[in-house]
């Protein structure tokens, strides 16, 4: 692998002067001397700001800027393709900590390389490559409903805690003082949801819950696996903000765990001190409640949009007496020791960095796919499987042709080459005859429109982007330009690559008018939506929908339905507000308008039917302003698959054909009809660039499951205490005592076993 070194000289004072390497053993006091160097020369201006995530240079000292919101849950997150790997209760589905910590070593890798691409290029504050993560994700999935609990490991503390340590091996590398990137364990302590609620909840737990259930997984990471980092969470716990918890983050964290490591908020957890949960008077007080803690870095999602004066607050608590200077001097020491020790800034040790090709190199995306693979949980077969070569197949439901809901969520921009279930099953069955059948509209479509379906206004591959400034009512063209779209999945939609920067005068842009030609691969009905941005799309002359999607938390996005036919040319605009930076993107999926007709049409010649349904990351995720019926602001209310899909696996039964139900979700479904009617179940959750080909060779046999689930699929949430009761009682394969669907650690195989 090429390798290449950065060559970042911070000023004379600062570094420069204390330029021999250090070995493993002293590099972590070293660091610590250098950063009070550091540190020492800095006016209280620059501490200040210092202390948010969006770090901006020192240009006196050659010190660069620093964004410290790094995400790389399952993969990193960068402006190229990066590998996707299985969503993360996906991956607790193997069991296997050593799979755990090589997937966590090659996207360590391609954190490393994201960095030295981005590194010295303008926009500092924009997410990802940085040396340091925010994951793994370790808190206990305690109740199927919680949205993001498909970002964790699952309910058992003691395999969260091995999975946990491993993930933090593999990111950090072999020598935690010197680490390739720092992790950061999250959300400390006591965090699963409600996420309406998440930032001013007041959670309360018995001390038997928090050192049985909720504490083992973070003290391995941090004491076991020595995690350079650690993240607070928004809530309450028994009285204090996790984020200002002298409990937590003083006694549990720093004096029994003894942890010298540095301390990030979650974004705007700070905020909330006093915003939401009024533990403090106001932002002075906040912020002081925060770093006397020992909150060192805080995310503030206003960095995003570079506001300035967020430092002020800072300067403000020191004026009231509420804080010291030393006090953010020891939060500073922390995060310049930070730096020292992951190469951002040099003098400890001579760092390289990986190349552009390890970026979804082909032993990663190898990696991915064997990851996605032992992910899978077989929870039934009958016989039916494995699918003999000649099988004639339909594919069937609303997630058959989907490529989205393989990412998860938490997922970069961008990823390798992913196959949809149905693609992987024409790939893996050549010699046998796999029909797709069109599913109905459902609230889980919303694909990225493929780059191939858009022509530019002079017949080239692309849209047309021209630039407006609408400023005092006229219309002054800013410029014009080509653009070929990329996919852009994290919110599902295709990104329209603006090239802003290109423009000296983009930053006086207020509206970005995008012309060219939609063509439909195959003729049918299509459901058309406009995402990302403010604006309307218009095709053909009719006005589609509008958007209102500006932001990640925001609105689902409407879908219109309209026929059209293949190869012809429909002439596509769309008119957004924002500046010339912001990614439009457009998302589709082919539906029938008869899909109770087709499937019975589809399933006729059929020797087998695999069902492929379940759920979206855009219906189950992070605070998501989400109101479907079972869905609430990112949680669910029922453990029900949606009504149409129930309806449809019904229909489906009755046609006489083996039925294979494949249920992608990130949490546990209420799978009993399935279990009772259905020949085969097998459960896929969000598997990752690979999830489509892995699917399929385990259907064919080429694979043998071998996955276990890592919750409990519960009959109904009926029958678990409230969703904000924290208490373990009643909850998880340790505490509850009433008939499931699958029990903890259910999964089954193609091989036999007998035990003697």
């Amino acid at each position: 692998m090429k390798t290449f070194r950065t060559t970042c000289v911070a000023g004379a004072i600062a570094i420069s002067g204390l330029a021999t390497a250090a070995t493993p053993s002293d590099a972590q006091a070293q660091a610590e001397s250098r950063a009070r160097q550091i540190v020492s020369t800095l006016t209280l201006d620059e501490k200040t700001e210092q202390l948010l995530n969006g770090a901006p240079a020192i240009p006196r000292l050659k010190i660069p800027a620093y964004n410290w919101w790094t995400e790389s849950l399952h993969g990193a997150f960068g402006p190229g393709a990066t590998t996707n790997f299985p969503q993360p209760i996906g991956l607790a589905a193997s069991f296997n900590d050593r799979l755990m910590q090589d997937v966590a070593a090659s996207i360590s890798t391609e954190v490393r390389a994201v960095y030295a691409l981005g590194r010295g290029k303008p926009n500092p504050n924009k997410i990802g490559g940085a040396l340091n993560t925010w994951s793994p994700n370790i808190n206990i999935f305690r109740d199927p409903r919680w949205g993001r609990g498909q970002e964790t490991y699952g309910e058992d503390p003691f395999l969260t805690a091995q999975l946990g340590k491993a993930f933090v091996n593999g990111m950090q590398g072999p020598n935690p003082t010197l680490p390739q990137v720092i992790a950061s364990p999250k959300h400390f302590a006591v965090h699963s949801g409600p996420e309406s609620t998440r930032h001013s909840a007041d959670v309360w737990v018995s001390a038997q819950d928090l050192e049985d259930t909720y504490l083992p997984a973070f003290r391995a990471a941090i004491v076991d696996a020595q995690a350079g980092s650690i993240m607070c969470a928004y809530n309450r716990v028994n009285g204090e903000p996790a984020c200002a918890s002298q409990s937590l983050l003083v006694k549990t964290l720093r004096q029994d765990w003894k942890f010298n490591g540095y301390v990030v908020s979650d974004c705007d957890a700070v905020v909330d001190i006093h915003a939401h949960h009024k533990y403090a008077p106001d932002a002075p007080a906040g912020v002081s409640a925060a770093l006397k803690a020992g909150v060192d870095n805080e995310c503030n999602g206003a960095t995003l949009s570079n506001t300035p004066g967020l430092g002020e607050r800072y300067k403000q608590a020191l004026a009231r007496g509420y804080l010291r200077e030393a006090d953010i001097d020891t939060a500073l020491v922390r995060l310049f020791s930070a730096r020292l020790r992951n190469g951002d800034l040099p003098g400890l040790a001579e760092r390289s960095f990986p190349a552009a090709p390890a970026i979804n190199s082909p032993e990663h995306r190898a990696l991915a796919l064997r990851s996605a693979i032992e992910s899978l949980v077989l929870l039934k077969n009958d016989g039916v499987l494995p699918l003999k070569a000649a099988t004639r197949i339909a594919v069937v439901g609303p997630l058959a042709d989907a490529r989205r809901v393989m990412r998860g969520n938490y997922s970069s921009g961008q990823t390798g080459p992913t196959l949809t279930v149905a693609d992987g099953l024409r790939q893996q069955f050549p010699a046998a005859a796999v029909t797709l059948v069109p599913f109905g509209p459902s609230i889980t479509d919303g694909d990225p429109v493929p780059a191939s379906a858009f022509v530019a206004p002079d017949g080239s591959p692309g849209l047309r982007a021209s630039y407006f400034n609408l400023e005092a009512g006229s219309a002054t063209d800013v410029g014009k330009r080509r653009f070929q779209p990329k996919a852009f999945a994290s919110h599902g939609v295709t990104q329209i690559d603006s090239r802003a920067g290109d423009f000296p005068e983009a930053g006086a842009v207020t509206r970005t008018v995008w012309t060219g030609f939609f063509v439909a691969p195959e003729t049918g009905s299509y459901r058309l939506g406009l995402a990302g941005v403010k604006g309307g799309l218009r095709i053909a002359g009719r006005e589609v929908t509008l958007a209102k999607r500006p932001t990640r938390w925001a609105e689902p996005v409407a879908l219109t339905q309209v026929d059209l036919k293949q190869g012809e040319r429909h002439a596509l605009q769309f008119e957004t507000e924002s500046g010339a930076g912001a990614p439009p993107g457009m998302i589709w999926k082919r539906v029938s308008r008869q899909p109770l007709a087709d499937l019975r049409a589809g399933v006729q010649g059929a020797d087998a039917v695999v069902a492929v349904v379940g759920l979206t990351s855009d219906l189950e995720g992070e605070e998501m302003p989400v109101k479907v019926e079972g869905f609430s602001g990112g949680d669910r209310t029922t453990l029900d698959l949606p009504a149409d899909q129930r309806a449809y696996l019904q229909a489906a039964a009755q046609l006489g054909k083996p039925l294979v139900v494949v249920n992608l979700s990130g949490s546990a479904i209420d799978l009993s009809w399935a279990q009772a009617n259905a020949a085969a179940v097998l459960q896929a959750w969000y598997p990752g660039e690979g999830g489509g080909q892995a699917i399929a060779q385990v259907l064919s046999g080429a694979a043998n499951p071998a996955g276990r689930l890592p919750v409990t699929f519960y009959r109904s949430a009926a029958d678990l205490p409230p969703f904000d009761d924290y208490r373990m009682a009643g909850r998880t394969y340790r505490f509850f005592s009433k008939p499931v669907v699958y029990p903890f650690g259910h999964g089954l195989s193609y091989a036999s076993f007998r035990y003697e």
